[in-house]
């Protein structure tokens, strides 16, 4: 009886079978089994008395798959993957075809190989790295003294993956990681005395813990910014606010047109980047 091509001598790809990223077989696994179904019908006599090579093929990959899923979960590899020979003479058995004979050190090579296969590393995928740059071309003022309100940003400057949301003083983000957010908020007092400025961090609606800073702006049409930053847990979905309270109505945020020297001032900037984007996926 003619024997099968033997596709122990085909390397597998030492990566995830399904690409986490569509969902879909990977690219290399793909073109592992692409190999291997060439490599059955190099030889159209072959083919002829053969069974189906297609139905070879998947019947193959059913018995190696589930080799490596015993790998995986079994505590001891090596006892796992010596089951692999009795599961392809039980293949062979069902498809009438025999297999190649092999040699022990071929089925060493075999056994490193799926070995390889569960215990190897994938090659290290690294995130699209998140960012967004935002900033106001308004003033801002609170109608209501010691009340929080939130900053709010009607332009874009650059943005991927962070976005402002509805309303404008929403940034949401579409993956999760850990974010630095940055900020810089121009203020003015309008009139005499001394004024308090509170400006504290907001998640999905909810005051994060230990985030105010106060300022104190003293002096009619005195300016001051402030301007720090923090480091933030989000996930896919999730928003954050800058607040702000103040206590006097004459100290608002504070933008201021272009000159013929310098761009125009806008009353907030913030920017936001993912602080971990090289972690592997």
């Amino acid at each position: 009886m003619v024997a099968i091509t033997n596709p122990t001598a085909l390397t597998p790809p030492r990566v995830a079978f399904l690409d986490p990223r569509t969902g879909a077989i990977s690219r290399e696994w793909y073109r592992f089994f692409l190999s291997l179904l060439t490599a059955t019908e190099t030889n159209q006599e072959e083919i002829e008395l053969a069974p189906d090579a297609s139905s070879l093929l998947a019947s193959y990959d059913a018995v190696f798959g589930e080799a490596i899923q015993g790998i995986e979960s079994a505590p001891d590899c090596c006892s796992a993957t010596a089951d692999v020979d009795v599961k392809v003479n039980n293949l062979a058995q069902a498809t009438g075809v025999e297999p190649p004979s092999a040699t022990e050190d071929e089925i060493a090579v075999i056994q490193s190989q799926l070995q390889g296969l569960a215990l190897a590393p994938p090659p290290k995928e690294y995130r699209v790295p998140r960012y967004g740059s935002f900033y106001d071309t308004t003033d801002q003022a609170a109608a209501v003294i010691n009340t929080a309100y939130a900053m709010t940003f009607n332009s874009t400057d650059l943005t991927q993956g962070v976005y402002i949301g509805s309303p404008t003083s929403r940034i949401y983000v579409d993956t999760p990681n850990v974010y630095n957010i940055q900020f810089s908020a121009q203020l003015i007092n309008a009139a005499g005395g001394a004024h308090n400025v509170w400006i504290w961090l907001r998640k999905n609606g909810t005051n994060v813990a230990n985030t105010t800073t106060t300022l104190r702006i003293e002096g009619n049409n005195t300016e001051a910014v402030a301007a720090w930053n923090f480091l933030l847990q989000l996930n896919a979905g999730d928003y954050f606010e800058l607040m702000w309270e103040v206590s006097d109505l004459s100290v608002t945020l504070h933008h201021d047109v272009a000159s013929a020297v310098h761009p125009a001032i806008p009353s907030i900037i913030l920017t936001v980047t993912d602080n971990v984007s090289s972690l592997e996926v």
